[in-house]
């Protein structure tokens, strides 16, 4: 399958190098896009420099920080413009391995629309985070799961593999959240269309150089979404089945 690998970059000089080296020695036959959003330490240079020395690097320079589901969608247009197969989103700060990048994309072959790299399936692990950390994750995912119906451990990962076939059905640019609400929403949206989705284990792992870009804005914002969504499609549910009294409609 030919796939597009989508890296979303904010002041990643510290990784960028890394993560590109090590996607090209483990995946040397796939393309990586970095979609920059201006960078001021010159993460888009210095993609621009390792993927003259590798091939298979594109940089996709905009002007500001916009979002990560922005950069997503924005990188999911470009690849299916392309013609590419199959899409994988992950991290640019390593904390996604791409060791784990053929367990994707062989599910992917194997049959699955959507392969979700979870931390809370059996051989999942989060090796650095406290356990309340830990928990509050788990916590909103069991949140996200029941709410919406997903049967999936780890809807807010955002580590995994689309065929890009389902990504054109479901026109990604009219998902508008950003950070976990992407990731959730997503996964709804698929799940919603009878797509078939899998899980595999992943290890996650905290970046070890630059600054984290989650904030509790974000969180709060996935949270809030989440519920809307549910109250939204219970509502036309019972419309739908109902009518507006309750009888035949």
């Amino acid at each position: 399958m030919r796939t597009l690998i989508v890296l979303p970059t904010y002041q990643e000089a510290d990784n960028i190098v890394r993560v590109l080296t090590r996607i090209h020695t483990v995946m040397p036959g796939a393309t990586v896009l970095v979609v920059d959003d201006g960078s001021p330490d010159g993460t888009a240079d210095l993609a621009e420099a390792a993927g003259a020395e590798t091939g298979g690097v594109e940089v996709l320079r905009r002007p500001g920080k916009t979002g990560l589901g922005s950069a997503y969608r924005h990188g999911f247009r470009w690849g299916l413009a392309r013609g590419f197969e199959a899409m994988v989103e992950m991290d640019a700060d390593l904390s996604h391995d791409p060791a784990q990048l053929p367990l994707l994309l062989g599910a992917l072959e194997d049959g699955a629309d959507l392969v979700v790299g979870s931390r809370y399936v059996p051989g999942g692990s989060i090796p650095d985070w406290s356990w309340r950390r830990r928990a509050l994750s788990r916590w909103g995912n069991r949140y996200a799961a029941a709410l919406l119906g997903l049967n999936i451990a780890d809807a807010t990962s955002g580590f995994r593999a689309y065929r890009a076939v389902v990504l054109a059905d479901l026109d990604s640019v009219w998902v508008r959240a950003d950070g976990y609400g992407f990731q959730i929403e997503m996964a709804y949206l698929i799940a919603r269309r009878g797509y078939r989705i899998v899980e595999v284990p992943i290890t996650f792992t905290d970046r070890t150089a630059g600054e984290s870009k989650m904030s509790g804005h974000i969180i709060v914002e996935a949270l809030a979404l989440v519920t809307w969504w549910g109250l939204r499609d219970r509502w036309r549910h019972r419309w739908k089945g109902g009518g507006r009294n309750g009888g035949e409609g």
